[in-house]
């Protein structure tokens, strides 16, 4: 007699769209499904992908990890699909430009202090089409506080 396996479990959810109704990131995912489409650059498929997730797969990223993966390379462009925050643990911000989704206000004031730049997706899309000079970062999923509970 044959094991009956039950395969209501099976289906893998894959998003095709963002789940959210906000119109300008609903402008940013046609722009990078056309980029995804028409270039042959993995750059844009990750991001597109990323534009996709949910708040808690797009967890934050402080400008203190922003520095540190900078060492090498000041003249790159930092991309976050997520929001950058400050970090009050370092006293100096280097010199950096970042894109990402949102950058929080006392962020934004050290990053500009610093002499940095701040620009949007599709600032990005029309500088480097194809992600060269870019270094993709995101941050821990596991860092949330309610992640401690399982």
């Amino acid at each position: 007699m044959g094991v009956d396996i039950k395969h209501n479990k099976d289906r893998k959810v894959v998003r095709i769209a963002p789940r959210s109704e906000d119109i300008y990131l609903r402008l940013l995912v046609k722009l990078y499904r056309f980029l995804a489409r028409r270039t042959n650059s993995k750059f844009n498929r990750i991001i597109l992908k990323r534009l996709f997730m949910s708040k808690i797969n797009r967890p934050p990223l402080s400008i203190a990890r922003i520095a540190r993966k900078l060492k090498n390379a000041e003249d790159k462009t930092v991309v976050v699909v997520g929001t950058v925050t400050n970090d009050l643990r370092i006293f100096d911000v280097p010199k950096m430009s970042v894109c990402a989704l949102r950058v929080t206000e006392a962020a934004r004031d050290r990053i500009l202090k610093a002499g940095g730049e701040i620009i949007t997706f599709d600032q990005l899309a029309t500088r480097s089409p194809l992600g060269e000079n870019t270094i993709l970062l995101q941050g821990c999923r596991k860092a949330r506080r309610a992640e401690t509970q399982f």
